[in-house]
């Protein structure tokens, strides 16, 4: 059985390797990104995290979302990937801290929303994880599952096929979602993205 810290070094050798490039590889998911984080009907002055952030492509509309007296924060495991966020200018729209989902240093119910994209793929623990998610988030708040294209296009990408145990699946997610704290409340599994969203429960 592997232990966290072998789940931790693969997860920061695989995206310390693929930071500098990251965004020139995948330049066209700005829309989708917007669109996502329009679906979490983020109000001024909101306090929202970017679980994994990478390079922060969600944090300029996250920014846009809560405006300026709102709290956005972009969260991730790995220190190149938040280098990339800031060369590209984004640490001007959030705090940008190295942290894990295994523990966030954020107090309990501080949050209205947590924005997850990729995410869900490289949790070590995946229930607990999104349990630690829903710790840090007030009970109605909100919770974004999003990636730039459907389960299906991914997997041709990445020369593989979708599995049953596949956690993403509408069948494995839910159920996921509910024992860890979240009520799934949408899902969309199409060609040009992913994106489900789940509420925190009371």
């Amino acid at each position: 059985m592997r232990n966290m810290s072998d789940d931790h070094t693969h997860v920061q050798d695989f995206f310390t390797a693929r930071a500098a490039d990251w965004d020139s590889r995948f330049p066209d998911d700005g829309p989708a990104y917007a669109e996502a984080v329009a679906a979490l009907g983020l109000r001024e002055g909101a306090r929202v995290l970017d679980a994994g952030c990478g390079t922060g492509r969600a944090l300029t509309p996250l920014r846009a979302a809560v405006g300026p007296s709102g709290l956005v924060l972009g969260a991730d495991l790995t220190p190149a990937m938040l280098e990339a966020a800031v060369r590209a200018g984004r640490g001007l729209d959030g705090q940008l801290l190295v942290a894990d989902v295994v523990g966030l240093p954020l107090r309990s119910e501080s949050l209205d929303a947590v924005f997850a994209a990729g995410l869900i793929a490289h949790l070590p623990h995946p229930a607990d994880n999104l349990r630690e998610l829903a710790r840090v988030v007030r009970p109605g708040g909100t919770l974004a599952l999003f990636h730039p294209i459907g389960r299906a296009a991914l997997a041709a990408r990445q020369g593989r096929r979708i599995t049953p145990q596949d956690l993403r699946a509408e069948a494995n997610l839910g159920p996921l979602l509910a024992g860890s704290g979240w009520h799934l409340t949408s899902y969309a599994d199409e060609d040009a993205r992913f994106l489900a969203l789940a509420v925190r429960q009371a």
